[in-house]
């Protein structure tokens, strides 16, 4: 089972895109050949000229990232030059923080914030190998504020990296899994495009390195960090892992295989410089060589992980001797590791509390000064406050001025529309009014006069005639009148509502009987009712007849020919008496339906009429409860306008 398993990530690791061994920074060509030789040249002094030489191309043809990739190099070397440093001078130290903040200002700048927190990687690492301990957590602890104040998964990301890893170091392997997870779970969860970039095969074999070697979790996340693996370096890293794995399970042939992939790249070294040492010495356990030379030789490989491992796989494969030395070696190496780390601590703290001490003269005098600061800044900061407030004050002093201004002209300005309105429907009222006054009384002027001629002169049935125009004339003008004085009575609130029984067929014979003299010749009116029976209901029958009275005068005027038809319903509008007055005359568009019942308003100026019957209507019927409507839904030729009486009484007129 455990053979098909590595057969099976084997083949994973075969398959891995082809594609992300070219150019994987994404650089412009020449760019990336010459950031390639710069990362050859890393510790040597050919460097600097190479790396020059990158930064021209990348200004020149402005690749902003191989711009920010000059600045990594410039500290990669500052850190590298510094391995053969058993300590480094505060001088040192100094030139590679101010290479860090140069590398973070130009990160931040072009907007590659990876390389922002790789130069945390990168300065922590320098401090860690010179037993700093102090200044790692320092840098760790600013790099994870930094990502958690931004809101970057991605340093949030390398922060748990960088701590899982200082938590390998210090051999603390259930704090490195907490991190580790974390930082998967970050991954994963994440939609942070660099972060995506980023690959979790180191992680998957950090975590597996925190178990012991034969647990099922080193195989499950070996799997894992095969199947996540997406540059050369990452294929390389599984290759190393997974020769391990094979040694321990006793797979040869598949041991064999991985370490001669790991033993021909050149890369190697950035992964274990040791690896070639540690596949030595797992050679000779394999071969059953084992001797006490091998075993100094695996006690003299300098990564403990790796020693542990030797351990491991030499009890695996009988050698629990061996095993046990190589185990009791590495206690006394923890011991002294832990001895020296806890110096380097005690250390690092009296030379930074000597360094205290120097300054503290300096420090009291410093507070003293920002005493002073602080003072002057409080007065200059209350002085400044007073000013802004009284601003404030004036500012919305004269805001309130303004809008007071402002509403006062807005409500001149309404008042004065109102006073032009009034006055151009006051002049329209006199023009329509003298107009239609004047025309019945030279009507009933010119018919008396020719009545008052001597005998004779006309026929009697000439003279019946002229007797009936004056009657029709007089009725006309006692309608304009009564129009008028109804419009007056609306608006002084005298108009009063008088309800009692009404009888829907009478209310509707009635208002025919009163206008059939508006008929013009050869136009025929009838109505046609719902009901056969008498039908009784609350309202003000005298009112219902006026409204009635006044569509149908209005139908007889615009109508010349046809018919007008009057109608009840008792389902048109349920809960109401509905009457319809339905001619074929000109008409009305539907788009003034509305206009018709404003005041003054004719939509012919050669029929007779003051324009006040409909608005009278429509305020007489809110008055009763009912509602009176021009029917834009007829299709027929003329008009239909529609009045309709409530059943129930509205409760103020009860």
């Amino acid at each position: 089972m455990r053979k098909h398993i590595l057969i099976l990530l084997f083949l994973c690791l075969t398959l891995l895109p082809a594609g992300a061994q070219n150019n994987p920074y994404a650089l412009d060509d020449e760019c990336y050949e010459l950031f390639r030789k710069a990362e050859s040249l890393l510790g040597t002094p050919e460097l600097e000229d190479v790396n020059q030489t990158l930064l021209a191309t990348a200004l020149r043809k402005g690749d902003k990232k191989a711009e920010t990739l000059y600045y990594v190099e410039a500290l990669k070397q500052l850190t590298r030059n510094a391995k053969g440093m058993r300590t480094t001078t505060a001088e040192y130290d100094r030139k590679v923080d101010q290479a860090q903040e140069i590398l973070k200002e130009v990160a931040r700048r072009n907007d590659y914030m990876q390389y922002y927190y790789y130069s945390y990687d990168l300065v922590q690492t320098y401090y860690y190998n010179h037993d700093k301990f102090i200044k790692v957590q320092e840098l760790i602890q600013e790099m994870q504020e930094t990502a958690l104040a931004e809101h970057d998964d991605f340093g949030t990301w390398s922060a748990y990296r960088y701590l899982a890893s200082m938590y390998i170091a210090l051999f603390d392997y259930n704090g490195a899994q907490r991190y580790i997870r974390s930082a998967i779970k970050l991954y994963h969860e994440s939609t942070d495009e660099k972060l995506r970039k980023q690959s979790l095969t180191r992680m998957y074999c950090d975590l597996a390195d925190a178990y012991p070697i034969g647990a099922d979790s080193v195989r499950v996340n070996i799997a894992k960090a095969v199947a996540n693996a997406k540059e050369p370096m990452d294929s390389l890293r599984c290759h190393y892992y997974l020769a391990k794995l094979n040694a321990f399970y006793r797979e040869k042939a598949e041991y064999e295989k991985h370490r001669d992939i790991c033993l021909g790249d050149k890369m190697l070294s950035q992964i274990s410089p040791s690896a070639p040492t540690l596949f030595f010495v797992i050679d000779r356990i394999l071969d059953g060589s084992m001797d006490e030379h091998v075993m100094e030789t695996a006690i003299g490989i300098p990564k403990i992980r790796e020693v542990k491992f030797i351990a491991n796989i030499a009890e695996e494969y009988g050698y629990q001797d061996f095993a046990f030395i190589i185990e009791k070696s590495l206690v006394r190496r923890l011991e002294f590791y832990i001895s020296q780390t806890n110096a380097s601590r005690l250390s690092e703290i009296d030379a930074r509390l000597g360094n205290a001490q120097l300054s503290e003269e300096v420090a009291e005098k410093a507070k003293s000064v920002e005493r002073i600061r602080r003072i002057a800044m409080i007065l200059v900061v209350i002085i400044l406050a007073a000013i802004l407030v009284f601003t404030i004050l004036q500012i919305r002093n004269l805001k309130r001025s303004r809008r007071k201004d402002e509403k006062q002209i807005a409500e001149l300005q309404e008042a004065n529309e109102k006073v032009r309105l009034a006055d151009a429907a006051k002049t329209r009222f006199v023009q329509n009014m003298s107009h239609e006054v004047r025309t019945p009384l030279n009507a009933i002027v010119g018919f008396s006069q020719l009545l008052a001629l001597p005998d004779g002169t006309f026929p009697q049935s000439e003279k019946e005639e002229f007797s009936g125009h004056i009657i029709n004339n007089t009725k006309m003008l006692t309608m304009l009148l009564d129009d008028i004085l109804n419009a007056s009575a609306m608006d002084s609130g005298k108009y009063r509502i008088n309800i009692e029984d009404g009888e829907m067929n009478y209310i509707a014979q009635a208002a025919i009987s009163s206008s059939e003299h508006r008929l013009q010749p050869g136009v025929k009116m009838y109505y046609v009712s719902c009901s056969e029976e008498p039908f009784h209901f609350r309202t003000d029958p005298q009112r219902a007849q006026q409204i009635l009275i006044n569509l149908i005068t209005n139908a007889c005027k615009h109508t010349s020919e046809g018919e007008i038809r009057v109608e009840s319903s008792l389902e048109e509008n349920p809960g109401f008496v509905s009457y319809s007055v339905t001619d074929t005359g000109s008409g009305i568009p539907p788009e003034q339906a509305e206009r018709i019942f404003e005041r003054f308003t004719k939509l012919n100026d050669f029929v007779q009429g003051t324009g006040l019957g409909l608005s009278i209507c429509r305020d007489i019927a809110g008055l009763m409860g009912a509602k009176v409507y021009l029917d834009t839904s007829h299709s027929g030729k003329g008009s239909r306008f529609v009045f309709a009486l409530p059943l129930e009484i509205p409760s103020e007129q009860k």
